[in-house]
């Protein structure tokens, strides 16, 4: 099995490029600063370190699909987010695709049908339906909400099977035939000429739901904080696209019991497993809607052999606008530098704050790249991954876990960080290092920094004037933190040569009520981290409760003032310059931060902002990777940063650009485990080409450079019970063991290979155990 990309032709219509920034001139200043952080260095001491990311400059510009296929033909575009400029075309030479789940094709049964008023003729109804649609390009037939681009499809596939059957048996009785709709033109091809006219009755409705609308009013991303913790799980989507359709109210009850004890955290991975299962399959018995299938969206890239891009990493669901892609993208002609034009069809017409704003397409991607999450959403499986905290450990216990006593919590309605006392629990403990940096405005992150946006977050969720959309964007950080505490702060030393650069790093354990979800979930709930400073959250603070603007769109609509934009609205910038003057001029420290800032180090802080408004003529100060450099209708440019206090540098997520999957190659029973020999694809570089090379595991066994998979694998008992189910790495000679010794017969072992993370469209290999005796794979 081999898969090799084939050189690309160089376009003959390359426009004139601007020169790289030389690298020496960069190394130099790493010299100066750290210089003047009182480290020996050398004036253009080489170092391999590079901080911050590939592009100097990213341009994103407001462009109709149809006139990207130009664009990319003359080596002016470099990548188009959203749509597809090639759809139903044959996309030219030079350009590359970049998959994602696209949508969800879905049937809706009219809750007004009498003749499928129960759940037994909506069911067979939906069948008849699924099993009559046509074949139609970019539709995958898959009658089940948890999809193959789901990490967590290994523990539904036999569910996803058993419907894909169903699905297929037609009934043999005649019956009456369906009034079906069909909204947008793939729902049209699929239901070809029996479809029902609009404005007529009808019994159903056959219709594409997109991801990114089916995650619009459930994920969140405020300020650091992304979410919820589960936002990539195949569960979760299935919740989210079924539950509306629900009816019956004893019904949606059991929905809501099932959801409730799939979220609560508890249990070993067997139990979480089975109760997904119960919950996917509650939210379809009663067919009020129902999956046919699913189609895959297709990004474009510019691919040309000079002018285009390479080491691009996009997220499995959300594509490109993913803050992983502009942590990896970077020009093959300037490597280290280059400046990458983006085009997508929406204009940035969300305000620009870190709290209720960069809510639409252009906002989301402006969003990544110039604040920095705490952790980010793993691109090609359902994990997480850190970014600006480092997880040193997270501990579960069946036992209560102390908290200190001088652990903080936030106050209801005021936010007012209160040590706890004695006497408290918790069910986790999350321990982070915080990797801070100057922030833009010149002022370092520092623990109230990393503190403010718990304090924030209460005050403005639970106080008197409250804005329910920050309310149910941390409800469930909320609800999980039982205490934080600054453990101490340690500092980082990174040796290059004769060159030093330090790192101040506060080392915080979060202590949470929740205590059995995945790790990484348990590290994504509430990590303490703020993209931007505390006196900026508390200027937003003020210029709200002041009646200056509000955080969201909503409450901006209700009180009639503007949307907080901290860069576009001339209007609110000149009174947000008023109000810091004021600020300073009293030395404003907010009251729930009293104790870890003192009036001199805010008049310090605020005399830094009015500064970099002066300057930069906007007041979205962050610690990120890039900064706005001009925001204009329809073009926003960002620059990069390369600031060495910056702890993140060039490469630090080349593992994710070139997805390498593993497999299954032999299955077999030995005694009281299953053993299945695992190959693994292998990445051969040879100029700015590539190749994967597939192998044996036990090929490269023992050798340094072996690459590693992991095998997920769930074992099932009778009637599909949740036996067992991990991880295990391989073994010598390569194969991954799974133990059965003691699970009931007959028994049916799912075993998933993966390589470096990659769990999308995995291989699943499945083999039937009956007795010692007798077994079948496939």
């Amino acid at each position: 099995m081999k898969h090799v990309s084939g050189p690309l032709t160089p376009s003959a219509a390359s426009p004139p490029r601007r020169p790289a920034r030389p690298l020496a001139r960069l190394l130099t200043g790493v010299a100066l600063l750290s210089l003047a952080l009182g480290a020996s260095g050398e004036a253009g001491h080489e170092m391999p370190f590079y901080p911050s990311y590939y592009p100097q400059e990213i341009t994103l510009e407001t462009l109709a699909p149809g006139a990207a296929p130009s664009r990319f033909a003359a080596n002016t575009l470099h990548g188009y987010l959203g749509d597809d400029p090639f759809a139903g075309r044959t996309a030219p030479t030079g350009v590359a695709a970049v998959e994602s789940l696209g949508t969800w094709v879905v049937v809706t049964v009219n809750p007004n049908a009498r003749a499928l008023a129960t759940a037994e003729a909506r069911c067979t109804a939906v069948r008849r339906i699924v099993a009559g649609l046509r074949e139609a390009p970019g539709f995958r037939r898959h009658p089940y909400p948890v999809t193959p681009r789901h990490a967590d499809y290994l523990y539904h596939v036999d569910l996803a099977e058993t419907a894909a059957a169903r699905a297929h048996a037609r009934p043999v009785a005649a019956e009456a035939p369906l009034r079906v709709r069909a909204r947008g033109r793939l729902a049209e091809t699929l239901v070809g000429d029996g479809r029902q006219p609009a404005g007529g009755p009808w019994d159903a409705m056959v219709e594409e739901v997109a991801l990114a609308d089916l995650l619009a009013g459930h994920a969140t991303v405020v300020n650091g904080w992304m979410g919820p913790p589960w936002v990539k799980e195949g569960w979760f989507h299935a919740w989210a696209l079924l539950v509306p359709s629900i009816a019956d109210g004893a019904a949606r009850r059991r929905v809501d019991e099932a959801l409730a004890r799939v979220t609560s955290g508890s249990g070993h991975l067997e139990e979480r497993i089975a109760r997904e299962r119960e919950l996917v399959s509650a939210l379809g018995t009663g067919c009020e809607r129902a999956v046919a299938g699913y189609t895959v969206r297709r990004e474009w890239v510019n691919a040309d052999y000079s002018a285009g891009v390479e080491n691009v990493a996009a997220d499995a669901q959300v594509g490109l606008n993913s803050a992983m892609f502009v942590r990896t993208v970077k020009l093959k002609d300037f490597p280290w530098n280059g400046w990458l034009t983006l085009g997508l069809r929406e204009r940035a017409a969300a305000a620009w704050n870190p709290i209720g704003g960069f809510a639409d397409v252009a906002g989301r991607l402006i969003w990544a790249a110039v604040g920095d999450p705490a952790l980010f959403p793993e691109p090609y499986n359902n994990g997480w991954t850190d970014n600006r905290v480092r997880v040193e450990s997270v501990e579960t216990s069946g036992r209560p876990i102390p908290i200190p006593r001088d652990a903080l919590l936030p106050e209801r309605a005021t936010g007012v960080l209160r040590e706890i006392g004695a006497g408290r629990t918790a069910r986790a403990k999350v321990t982070y290092q915080v990797l801070g940096s100057t922030f833009r405005d010149g002022t370092p992150t520092t623990p109230a920094d990393a503190l403010a946006f718990y304090a924030f977050a209460t005050a403005w969720a639970t106080g008197p004037s409250r804005d329910p959309s920050v309310e149910r964007a941390t409800a469930l950080a909320r609800d999980a933190l039982a205490g934080v505490k600054v453990l101490r702060v340690e500092t980082k030393t990174l040796r290059f040569g004769e060159v030093t650069m330090r790192y101040e790093v506060p080392i915080v354990e979060v202590y949470l009520t929740r205590g059995g979800l995945d790790p990484s979930q348990l590290a994504a709930l509430a990590p303490p981290w703020s993209p931007v400073p505390w006196h900026l959250l508390a200027l937003m603070d003020e210029a709200v409760r002041r009646g200056i603007a509000a955080f969201s769109a909503p409450e901006a609509s209700r009180r009639g003032v503007p949307w907080l934009d901290l860069v576009r609205d001339a209007g609110v910038r000149d009174r947000l310059g008023e109000l810091v003057k004021a600020l300073e001029a009293k030395g404003h420290v907010p009251a729930a931060l009293s104790h870890l800032v003192d009036e001199r180090q805010a008049r310090r802080r605020w005399g830094a902002l009015a500064r970099f408004a002066a300057e930069r003529e906007h007041f979205l100060v962050t610690n990120g990777p890039y900064e706005v450099l001009a925001a204009a209708p329809g073009r926003v440019g960002l620059r990069v940063v390369r600031d060495f206090s910056y702890p993140l540098g060039v490469g630090s997520y080349d593992r994710y650009p070139i997805p390498r999957r593993a497999f299954v190659s032999r299955a077999q029973i030995r005694g009281d485990r299953v053993e299945m020999a695992v190959e693994v694809e292998r990445l051969e570089r040879f100029a700015r080409e590539h190749r994967l090379v597939t192998e044996p595991l036990a090929a490269r066994w023992g050798q340094r450079d072996a690459e590693q998979p992991t095998c997920r694998y769930v074992v099932l008992g009778p009637a599909g019970a949740v036996a067992r189910a991990g991880t295990v790495p391989p073994v010598e000679p390569g194969v991954c063991a799974v133990e059965i010794g003691g699970v009931p017969r007959p028994a049916t072992v799912l075993v998933a290979p993966a390589l470096h993370g990659n769990q999308v469209e995995v291989q699943i290999k499945a083999m039937r155990v009956d007795s010692p005796a007798t077994s079948g794979a496939r």
